[in-house]
């Protein structure tokens, strides 16, 4: 049987889809894509270490502005608003600085167990809470109990917590970094010293103290949450933003870690404890009596100035030392160097007599371009002289020890200053030397921030 002939196919007109309104004919929901994968992968991003430096950066402006340059003007306020001895006021700014010291040396396992975002904007709090009980105190015993609240805000936003910012970023160039974001406590000496007066003579200490303490609340609680949440993994990115090892490679220091007490029995952690703690002992001894010091040659106006320019050649200084040791350099031979450049201020202060003013002012900038790096060498060198797992207890517990320290380093000197004011220099300039000396003890050959050994496991 034959089959019936086929026919062309006419084509069918084009027809809009029959739009369907049921529950089960809906389109699944879009998900929206991140803004920052719309256009780019995170990777490509610019690198973000440097504004955690300058983030860091404000924290330390508030914290050293609150915590470490507001006690001594605390001291004048509640003195003369309550009639207490200068003595008893002075023993509540000792307390605050060891207490700060003990919770400093337990920082790095607070961080470990709370997180730093936390940490940093209790700490903020605490700051302000702290500097109000100051303000509040009726009795002696209040006044110690706030040194508690105060001691431990001055902790969680002072040396060590700033190295905890900033380190994960950078390794090559973590000196520069970290010369950075210190120099945040230069600028909170020259802002809030003459803030607190200005204020507490306008509000009252305790409007003062409730004003700043809001601030500074209110800044470091965003600041933390915006730039110390994620670390350089979480954008796809590693330190110094630079390309990291090769495929395979591992990076093995040169030093073993130290666990536990093995930490205090060491050579390397002993000396730069100890030197840290010398410079800094002569260095704030130094510093607390020198506008009372200048004020007789050069009037009080002119001696405020002098203490600006300490304070702007501590950040010159700063700031050229960390550039300079992040293209390499012997880091504790930088250190002895630093405490001999302030030993020649001290020299001039001395030779000056008290009297003439070109060698006050030669003293005054010598010293100052040593001033800084006093509390920013020592993260660096624990950097190379120490693990990676080690670095962050050892900057904890240098910042404890020497904090202890310097805490009576203003009676010490004043000491000094009412026996023979020759002294009173001759002290700072030999503890300097003793600093530089104990530095020096403690080399090793350099750390080099590790060595890359390609295809190697341990």
């Amino acid at each position: 049987m034959a089959e019936p002939p086929s026919y062309p196919r006419k084509p069918r007109p084009n027809r809009s889809p029959r739009l369907r309104c049921g529950p089960q004919h809906r389109p699944p929901p879009c998900r929206r894509v991140p803004r920052i994968m719309e256009t780019r992968d995170m990777a490509d991003l610019p690198f973000r270490g440097w504004r955690v430096a300058w983030a860091a950066f404000i924290v330390a402006a508030f914290g050293w502005g609150v915590g470490f340059y507001g006690p001594p003007v605390f001291l004048f306020a509640v003195q003369e608003s309550r009639g207490w001895s200068i003595a008893l006021v002075s023993a509540a700014v000792t307390s605050h600085f060891l207490l700060g010291a003990v919770v400093v040396a337990n920082l790095p396992k607070i961080h470990a167990r709370f997180g730093l975002v936390l940490i940093t904007r209790l700490g903020g709090c605490l700051a302000g809470l702290g500097v109000l009980g100051w303000a509040l105190a009726a009795e002696p015993w209040q006044l110690f109990a706030a040194t508690l609240v105060s001691g431990a805000g001055w902790a969680m936003t002072g040396g060590a917590a700033i190295n905890a910012m900033v380190s994960p970023w950078f390794q090559r160039l973590r000196p520069a970094a970290l010369g950075t974001a210190y120099n945040g406590a230069s600028i909170g000496g020259v802002v809030f010293s003459p803030l607190w007066v200005a204020l507490i003579g306008l509000l009252g200490f305790s409007g003062a103290a409730a004003l700043i303490g809001v601030a500074m609340a209110m800044a470091l609680w965003w600041i933390a949450g915006r730039y110390f949440a994620k670390g350089p993994a979480a954008f796809g990115q590693v330190p110094d933003g630079e390309a990291g090892p090769p495929p395979g490679a591992r990076i093995e220091p040169i030093h073993a870690a130290l666990p536990g007490r093995a930490l205090w029995g060491n050579r390397r952690f002993a000396t730069l404890a100890l030197a840290t703690s010398l410079g800094l002992f002569a260095q704030i001894g130094l510093i607390a009596h020198l506008v009372s010091l200048l004020a007789g040659p050069v009037g009080a106006q002119n001696a405020g100035f002098g203490a600006g320019l300490a304070t702007v050649c501590a950040v010159i200084g700063r700031t050229g030392l960390g550039w300079l040791l992040s293209k390499g350099g012997d880091r504790r031979v930088a250190a002895a160097a630093n405490s001999l450049v302030q030993v020649a201020g001290s020299l001039a202060f001395l030779a000056s007599g008290g009297t003439d003013v070109p060698l006050l002012l030669l003293g005054i900038v010598l010293f100052g371009l040593g001033l800084g790096n006093a509390t920013s060498l020592a993260p660096m060198i624990a950097q190379r002289d120490f693990s990676a797992a080690d670095t962050g207890r050892v900057v904890a517990l240098v910042t404890a020890c020497s904090q202890a320290a310097y805490a009576f380093a203003p009676a010490a000197f004043g000491l000094l200053r009412g026996v023979e004011p020759g002294w009173f220099f001759g002290a700072a300039a030999l503890i300097q030397v003793a600093a530089a000396v104990v530095i020096l003890a403690g080399r090793r050959a350099s750390y080099a921030s590790a060595s890359l050994t390609s295809g190697k496991t341990r």
